[in-house]
């Protein structure tokens, strides 16, 4: 009698019910549990950057979106008949109407749509392509964190970065012909001076320039002689370059 009473002491209906709990427990699979007792199994994260391929070697290069096809038609890259003195390989830029030129020779060019220099910020000149870099990192230059001390001091190359897929260094300045993170910018005038493309576009063209390639950047209100849906215009003189200001968004409208 006084061992049953032990027994009964040693197993409480509070016990029992603790023990019939736990070997329960210890039947259901390890997710389960996590998921019963309010926690989620830990899943490894996967970043934007670990999906693409990047040419620099640890990764494959991303494929690149139609980005044209959401562009308007006066965007798109075409090619139109161009009447300026320029030898093939040239690069024009008509920055009043947002339009790259790549010329071809024989009174044609590769038109590109563009986004430009904002108000003050638009320059004019002619520069040379002094290096080419396929997914570029931005460093941000003093002067542009000193304007907006909320920029990152460096942003790794990838889908994400404000300079896209290509980026052509022009002369020793800090201006570039570069991709974009944001193809809705084509056609307006928002960077610090840098011209850039789609990332479909800025590729296009990269694969056609080389080291030493001349860049004619036009003044905003110089007209340029090109026809296609463009009218024939005077031809404009080329002003000097001021000295240079970085230009670039981590997103358009965070820097603008």
């Amino acid at each position: 009698m006084t061992k049953s009473s032990s027994i009964r002491r040693r197993f409480s209906p509070r016990a029992a019910a603790a023990f019939a709990i736990a070997t329960a427990l210890l039947t259901v699979p390890f997710a389960a549990q996590a998921q019963t007792l309010g926690y989620a199994p830990m899943q490894p994260q996967i970043y934007p950057q670990d999906q693409t391929t990047y040419s620099r070697g640890y990764a494959e290069e991303p494929q690149a979106a139609d980005e044209d096809a959401a562009l308007p038609d006066r965007l798109r890259k075409q090619i139109v008949s161009f009447d300026r003195s320029e030898p093939a390989g040239t690069i024009v830029i008509d920055t009043g109407n947002t339009f790259l030129y790549y010329v071809l020779g024989n009174g044609r060019a590769i038109r590109y749509g563009v986004g430009v220099g904002r108000e003050g910020f638009t320059w004019a000149g002619v520069q040379t392509v002094t290096r080419k870099a396929e997914w570029p990192d931005w460093h941000p230059p003093a002067e542009m964190i000193a304007r907006q001390p909320y920029l990152p001091r460096f942003v790794a190359g990838g889908p994400g970065n404000p300079l896209g897929a290509r980026a052509m260094y022009l002369g020793s300045s800090e201006y570039r012909i570069h991709g974009t993170n944001d193809p809705t910018t084509i056609g307006k005038f928002v960077s610090s001076g840098c011209i850039r493309l789609t990332n479909e576009d800025v590729s296009d063209l990269f694969s056609r320039v080389t080291v030493g390639t001349k860049v004619v950047v036009l003044p905003k209100n110089a007209p340029i002689m090109a026809k296609g849906s463009d009218p024939v215009r005077k031809r404009a003189v080329v002003t000097t370059m001021p000295s240079g200001r970085q230009a670039l968004n981590t997103t358009t409208s965070a820097v603008n």
